[in-house]
């Protein structure tokens, strides 16, 4: 039970629980007066629990350099894009 608890996974599962608690904070206004705001932040720590997962639970972690990098191009193209997208709507 012990290894099961200082694994790897453990802890990224941890993280992955803290940060969904962050993006419903956000949702419900703290830290920001600016909904695009929130909402753009909210988006960067889903993107950031994308990669955990990718990485943890996808197996990615383990996975030739360029496939990671490619993993994480991915991810950084969509995010921009989609943020993007989220604070320039109705500009």
């Amino acid at each position: 039970m012990k290894a099961l608890l200082l694994s790897r996974v453990t802890a990224v599962w941890a993280l992955l629980i803290i940060a969904t608690t962050l993006s419903w904070q956000l949702g419900h206004g703290v830290g920001f007066d600016d909904a695009r705001s929130a909402g753009a932040a909210i988006l960067v720590v889903t993107f950031i629990k994308v990669r955990l997962v990718m990485r943890e639970f996808m197996e990615i972690r383990h996975a030739p350099r360029w496939m990671r990098w490619i993993g994480d191009g991915w991810i950084v193209v969509i995010a921009v894009l989609l943020v993007g997208l989220f604070v320039n709507a109705g500009a």
